[in-house]
Parts: structure tokens; sequence; C-alpha cells
């Protein structure tokens, strides 16, 4: 079977496991449609730069056994086209001029606010569906529906987790892991909690305060001196990396320059947090009087380019079928997702926030049993700890000060602790 147009296949954003298996399989479903395919190389970086260049045709044996590789075969950027409507109407020039009249878009938030945009201003003349990536896992599906890539940075990382815990029993060290999830805690705390890491610190238990640096100092503090008090004195604590946005931004400044990317985000990865945090976290030690040996350990670009497990192996060929499939049947203007095994369309202008015209966004939901569950098994400072009298003397041996004065001390890093788990009719 024949038709007109061509097909057009970018990534966009950070890699994640799984693109390749979105690129074959869409490419196949196409060609088999007799439709001609063109790679798009770079994200929207040289299609923005009108390069003669930025496209590679594509053919099913091109792409037979790419889904089994991690990274992307055609490269990938955060160029962002919706800054500069000059941008915007290269891009739109550029795939017109290929004859791409349908364009999969791989990636995240932004890559996703981009599709619509492209497809908004195409004015029907390019039909766009948008395949959502992210091992951040924070786009916003629902809640059961994991976005692709996930699933193996979780497996990866939870691999890399386990080894340090045994490396910090034998060592008698603590490892300060950060973990990659700029506004979302999802990886880092599916790491955590997989690898029964010591504990785990995501943004969202923060709220919406912004905090004082002290106070994540505090809680890794707490939780060394408490570990310490049950004859432990090594541990590995998790912190995501968005964290970070929830620090008063002055005293996020002390961790060194803060840069930003094309779509305006602090870049998280220039800014040494592990190092900071193992700094602050050592002083705030020094003065009690207790020397644990802490080292910093940042997870996140090893984990992107992994081969995807099974699970993203077959969830991402779905994907790409289907955002083909949709393509050519004529559809437009959705993010692509599978729900109960079942395609599911989700129209691109519903997502988006409009506060920000940006997607929205999935955070971990602190109020759910799967979180309450993960604060029981941590060993961090609760509530109950300070009131209990034998616990607070062992804590205020550990840490040279009275039972008093621990308690004032570290009484704010337990303030807006949550409630206990509940259940109902228990």
């Amino acid at each position: 079977m024949s038709s007109t147009g061509a097909l057009g296949i970018l990534a966009g954003g950070g890699p994640a496991p799984g693109i390749n298996a979105v690129i074959s399989a869409a490419t196949i479903r196409a060609r088999l449609e007799g439709i001609e395919v063109h790679g798009i190389l770079d994200g929207f970086g040289r299609l923005m730069a009108g390069d003669a260049n930025a496209t590679r045709p594509l053919d099913i044996e091109d792409v037979a056994r790419m889904h089994y590789r991690g990274g992307s075969m055609l490269g990938i950027a955060r160029a962002n086209p919706t800054r500069k409507d000059e941008d915007l109407e290269r891009v739109i020039a550029g795939l017109e001029s290929r004859g791409i009249d349908k364009l999969v878009t791989i990636g995240g938030d932004d890559t996703a606010y981009s599709a619509f945009r492209v497809s908004q201003a195409a004015k029907g003349r390019i039909r766009v569906a948008h395949v959502p990536k992210t091992i951040d896992n924070d786009l916003d599906l629902p809640p059961e529906i994991d976005t692709f890539g996930y699933q193996t940075a979780r497996s990866v990382g939870v691999d890399i987790v386990r080894n340090l815990m045994t490396d910090a029993k034998t060592t008698r060290r603590w490892y300060l892991v950060v973990a990659m999830g700029r506004t979302a805690g999802h990886l880092a705390l599916g790491i955590g909690k997989a690898a029964g890491a010591t504990l785990t610190v995501i943004p969202e238990e923060f709220g919406d305060r912004r905090i004082p640096i002290s106070e994540v100092v505090d809680i890794l503090a707490g939780a060394i001196l408490k570990r310490l008090s049950d004859g432990r004195d090594d541990g590995v604590a998790v912190i995501a990396e968005g964290v970070a946005l929830s620090i008063v931004e002055d005293d996020l400044g002390q961790l060194g320059p803060i840069e930003r990317d094309a779509h305006g985000h602090v870049r998280l990865a220039e800014i040494d947090f592990g190092g900071g945090l193992k700094r602050l976290v050592r002083a705030r030690l020094a003065e009690l009087g207790v020397d644990v040996t802490l080292v910093e350990k940042n997870i996140g670009y090893e984990l992107r380019c992994a081969d995807p497990v099974p699970f993203d192996l077959e969830y991402c060929r779905d994907l790409g079928y289907c955002a083909a499939k949709y393509l050519i049947g004529g559809g437009s203007g959705s993010l692509v997702s599978m729900q109960g095994g079942r395609f599911v369309p989700c129209p691109l202008d519903e997502m988006l926030d409009s506060r920000t015209n940006r997607m929205q966004v999935r955070r971990v939901d602190v109020n759910s049993t799967r979180y309450a569950i993960a604060r029981r098994y941590m060993i961090r400072l609760r509530r109950d700890d300070l009131e209990n009298e034998d616990t607070l003397m062992r804590l205020s041996m550990v840490s040279g000060l009275s039972a008093s004065a621990f308690r004032a001390r570290f009484d704010p890093v337990v303030a807006h602790e949550p409630p206990s788990l509940q259940f109902a009719g228990a």
C-alpha cells in the first residue's frame, strides 16, 4: 500500500532507554505502508539552523534490530524551537521541504510542548504525535502509567546503589547518591525503595516550601546520627537532584555558579549538589564531634543510555507502532499512551499547564500508601524518636548534646513529617 507524504521522527531532550525501539517500530510500520521515512538528526537543532543534512532516510533494514540498543540512532538535543517565531517557522519549512507531513516526536515535557507548537503553527499541514520519554517518570499520565525508560533507569540505578550499600558496609562509610529527577522524585524513590537504601530524600516532601539548605543537611545528619545510635556507621542516602530546586536560591548559589538551559531551567548537572551536601553535612557532624566518612556519587548519565530491559523493549515498540499508525490514519496533536494494554491518544492541548505553557508535571504523591511505606523503612529521624526517652537518650549520647538540646536542634527536621500509615478498617 502506498501513501503520499513522508513520516519524520526525532528525539529531543535527554536520552532514555527505549528511544531506538520507538524509532524502529514507527519506521517499520510506515515503510510497510509504503511511506517514506526521514530520521531527523539531533532533535530540532539542525532544522532550526536550516541544515541541509538535518535528516537521513530510514528503511526497515536500518532499524530492524536497533530496538535492543540504548541511546538514540538519530542523536538527541535540547534545542527549543518555541522561543523564537523564526526558529519555529524554519522547522516547519524544513519539514515541508522534505515532504514530511507526519511527525513523531520522542521526548519529555519540553519536547511535547514543542510538538504541540509545531502542530499548531503548521495549521494542519503537519500532523504530530508525541511519544512521552523521560527517566524522571514525571509526565502527567495516569498514576499507573510509567514513562518509557523509567523502568530501565530504575533497574540500572538499583544495581549501582546495591553495590554502594555493600561497599558502605565493608568500608564503614556513607554514600550520598544524587539521582536525576528535576521536579519529581519518582526515580530517586523508585531506586531507593527497591534497593533498600538507608533513606531517600525527594522534593515532594517539602511541598511548595522553599527551604534553607540547612534543612536538607539536618535530615542527612540526623539519619547518620540515628544510624550511629543503632551501632552502624554506614549507609546510603539517595537524594533526588530536584531537591536543589526546593532550596532558596541564595543558598543554592553557595554551591557554585548557576547555569540555565535553552528552556530556562537551572542546569542541575552543573551544580555540585552532592559535593556541597557532603561538605555541609561533614561540617555539621564535626560540630558535634562526630567523624564519619562521606562520599558523594551522582547517578544519571549511567542510566540514560542503557540497553532497555524487556518491559521497555515491549512498551516502546508498542508506542512507536501506535504513533505511526495514528498519524497514517489521520490523527494529530496527541500524546501517545498505552493504558490497560490499549492505545489511548491524549490531546496535547489538554496536557498543557496554562500558567507555564509547558506540559503538566506528575509528582510523587506523598499521601499515598506507597510513599508512606517507603518512609517507614527509612532510617531517618522521626517525631517519635524525639518523644521516646530511651531513643532520645541514645541520640543524645552519639551527638554529645543533652536530650533537650538534641530535641531543640532537630525538631525542625520532623516538623513537617507526614502522618503515620493507617489502613481503613484496621
